[in-house]
């Protein structure tokens, strides 16, 4: 499990498969009501606390994304203070969890150096062609690629290769689009291999 703080109000939690079942924990059971599901939670945010001093006193907020072949990522945000101040006459002691479980056919892969993009393009030109958007985000450069009609063994193999060189983030096109810099914005591995001859 590793934890990333986002914000004051807000972490990121990535979890492998290897720490799901663990905790005999399937992904389709991480928006259902169970004892493990709740133990798995407080051990997130005691882990959290410790790690990146995040704590919960209040509602929170979950979000769940399945990651194809590494495992699911968890945001939890904290309420407001208003929307605390509204559950406090309730049941000082409840955890609100508004949980939404999206998995993802496309793939978005983000790398901190231009160089390793180079390096993994002509790796996976067998599985994605001359295809992909390439994006400057968050001081990263991230290969966006729509969902591939290829196998499940081929995905798998794609996302082990890429992330070899960076790291598979759940960042989606709306955002890339919205708050990312354009670099190439068609057919990003042909014009790689064009203009630096890879």
């Amino acid at each position: 499990m590793r934890i990333e703080r986002l914000t004051p109000d807000k972490v990121r939690f990535f979890l492998t498969f290897d720490d799901l079942t663990e905790r005999n924990i399937d992904k389709d059971d991480l928006w259902k009501d169970l004892p493990k599901v709740h133990e798995l939670f407080n051990d997130m945010m005691e882990q959290a606390y410790y790690e990146v001093g995040f704590e919960v006193n209040g509602p929170v907020a979950v979000e769940v994304f399945a990651l194809p072949s590494q495992g699911m990522v968890i945001v939890v945000t904290k309420a407001s203070q208003e929307d605390v101040d509204e559950e406090a006459g309730l049941d000082g002691e409840t955890i609100e969890l508004e949980v939404t479980l999206e998995e993802r056919d496309d793939i978005a892969c983000a790398f901190r150096d231009f160089e390793d993009v180079l390096a993994v393009a002509p790796r996976i030109r067998a599985y994605v062609g001359d295809g992909g958007r390439l994006y400057h985000y968050k001081g990263h450069y991230v290969l966006y690629f729509e969902p591939l009609k290829i196998g499940d063994e081929a995905f798998r193999m794609l996302v082990a290769v890429l992330a070899e060189y960076g790291e598979i983030a759940p960042i989606t096109v709306h955002v890339l689009e919205e708050y990312g810099r354009k670099i190439i914005p068609e057919r990003a591995l042909a014009v790689l291999a064009e203009r630096f001859g890879i």
